[in-house]
């Protein structure tokens, strides 16, 4: 057995880890240990942050995001603002492998979906709606309502959107197959109650996630705003490229972005692995929010807290 098969993800990833670890035993890629992972995420209705059982947008809709990245030739392929699917992790997948575009969003998306035979599938669970029409209620004026929901009255009530910490915004997952190829992916469905066709970090490749075989890979959760600003994962990996130690890496891409006790800085967690198979979990501010890994010698995934990095 080869020693040197790794897979690391967020923490909400840890149950299916296992699977992605079968793959990789088999001599499966990197690629699909990364895939195998997240749609499992993506299919657990209980996790509201990602895929079926995600939390709505301002106007009820659930529209998810994703990116997948190849480390061998550093392709990654991203979806954003896809209704009606319940794996966006694949699609973007076969957007890397069907076409020469990087990034499909919107309807663009969802039509390329259908195209490439994937099942339609509403994300929207009994649970999401209720939480969703229970704090609109609450939060917004009866007789102002039906305008919001005509999508022509949102702007007073963007700020509904809740701190992507609380909903931990996204699943990240990294491999290290028995060729020593690299994969990350990301999937998310983004801040609840968010503003419709809001993107974050996770479909930015650069700024949720980023891969190169040469160096490692690096993926992000929390304030995706501030992870786009950065070009945090990239900045990681480059920190690798540049000499640093795995951890000093993700420190130094944390120190680039505000301060989390500021008015333009929030919390973000970073994931990421050296090309050796290496990791860490790192985050700017106190979180509970910490990672999982699994090594071919294990039969489970191990679950860690992330190290607080203290901020420039």
């Amino acid at each position: 057995m080869d020693q040197r098969l790794v897979i690391v993800g967020s923490q909400n990833a840890a149950a299916f880890l296992p699977l992605g670890m079968d793959l990789l035993r088999a001599g499966g890629t990197a690629l699909d240990a990364v895939e195998r992972v997240i749609r499992e995420v993506e299919s657990d209705p209980a996790e509201h942050s990602v895929g079926v059982g995600g939390w709505p947008n301002l106007a009820g809709e659930v529209e998810l995001d994703a990116s997948i990245m190849d480390g061998r030739d550093r392709r990654g392929c991203a979806v954003g603002a896809v209704r009606g699917f319940a794996h966006p992790i694949s699609i973007a997948r076969k957007v890397m492998e069907l076409t020469q575009h990087v990034f499909l969003a919107g309807r663009g998306a969802e039509d390329f979906a259908r195209e490439a035979g994937f099942a339609e599938e509403e994300p929207l669970t009994p649970e999401a709606a209720r939480a969703w029409e229970q704090r609109l209620r609450a939060k917004v004026p009866a007789d102002e309502l039906p305008r919001l929901l005509a999508r022509r009255t949102m702007l007073p009530y963007v700020l509904l959107a809740s701190d992507p910490q609380r909903t931990h915004g996204t699943v990240n997952v990294l491999a290290l197959d028995e060729r020593g190829d690299l994969a990350s992916g990301v999937s998310t469905s983004g801040w609840a109650w968010k503003y419709p066709g809001r993107l974050g970090d996770s479909p930015v490749i650069g700024a949720g996630a980023y891969c190169d075989n040469r160096f490692g890979a690096a993926a992000c959760t929390g304030h995706g705003e501030l992870a786009i600003r950065a070009s945090l994962a990239r900045s990681i990996v480059l920190h690798l490229e540049y000499g640093a130690g795995l951890a000093a890496a993700c420190a130094r891409g944390l120190r680039d972005v505000p301060r989390p006790d500021t008015p333009v800085g929030g919390v973000l967690v970073v994931v990421a692995m050296d090309r050796h198979g290496g990791h860490c979990c790192l985050s700017n501010a106190a979180s509970s929010w910490g990672y999982a890994f699994q090594t071919a010698t294990m039969a489970a995934a191990e679950v860690r807290a992330p190290s607080r990095v203290e901020p420039a």
